[in-house]
């Protein structure tokens, strides 16, 4: 991020328990903005956290729109034009990010428009990450039940569906490969104990095919879904039928969950 943003100071950290602690810098000079925890209302981050909007200051020594509890570590670093933008997920702030210009000159749209998109990009990302949590949570009940009814089933094939969609869609790879080991993982907290798949080892794209189709989707649908062309999804429906050595999209469903590949 600070590659892309050309600003002499970027800083920022998370929110927990409703406080954000500083502990990513880029560009500082001192340790004194280290560790620094903030609470709402308290200083320019603890204003944007608590509004979920951007704010700036052009002259931070001699602002009157913010607090100055942090005056010390701040103008330490001889800091004057400051912009704060929170990370904002769920209508609640998840993070807090700066940049900060120690010249006279306010921080310039460009700058701003970088910072704000990056935040933006974050809190997809943090997003996505708290759904992976709370499904896998869903996974890790299923799995300590073993007694899943039909309805439980149906519901979590479809999460399993899911989430090969959602990661067909991400571009963060590490974050790709989580969301399809869940979903295999998945897979096997319903399927049990299960024939062993063998040889068969079907593709991430050709299982994020046949996890579409086990929901009665058609490949138009499936392709609508996974962000592909029918085409595509018939070839990988194709791949994945005779790798399984079946005739019908039907059959290879079958054959998949007897084999553990899909829930």
């Amino acid at each position: 991020m600070a590659a892309q943003i050309d600003t002499p100071v970027l800083f920022g950290g998370e929110v927990q328990n409703g406080h954000l602690q500083l502990t990513e810098f880029v560009g500082t000079w001192t340790s004194g903005l280290n560790g620094l925890v903030i609470p709402p209302r308290s200083g320019l981050g603890g204003r944007v956290m608590d509004q979920l909007r951007a704010a700036s200051v052009a002259d931070y020594a001699n602002s009157s729109s913010i607090t100055h509890h942090y005056d010390g570590p701040v103008l330490g670093e001889r800091i004057r034009s400051v912009l704060a933008v929170p990370v904002v997920v769920d209508g609640k702030a998840r993070a807090v990010l700066y940049t900060a210009d120690r010249g006279t000159t306010p921080i310039g749209d460009r700058t701003a428009d970088h910072v704000i998109g990056a935040c933006r990009r974050l809190a997809t990302e943090i997003a996505i990450r708290d759904e992976v949590d709370r499904r896998l949570r869903m996974v890790d009940a299923a799995a300590t039940e073993r007694a899943v009814d039909g309805v439980q089933t149906e519901e979590l094939r479809g999460i399993h569906a899911e989430l090969r969609g959602i990661a067909q869609g991400v571009d963060d790879a590490g974050l790709q490969r989580r969301l399809r080991a869940v979903s295999e993982r998945l897979a096997r907290s319903i399927a049990g104990d299960v024939a062993p798949g063998g040889a068969v080892a079907l593709s991430p794209r050709e299982l994020d095919v046949l996890s579409q189709v086990a929901l009665g989707c058609t490949n138009q649908q499936a392709a609508q879904r996974l962000s592909v062309g029918p085409e595509t999804v018939k070839s990988y429906l194709r791949s994945a039928m005779a790798k399984l050595d079946v005739r019908s999209r039907n059959e290879a469903v079958v054959v998949a969950r007897r084999l553990g590949l899909l829930p």
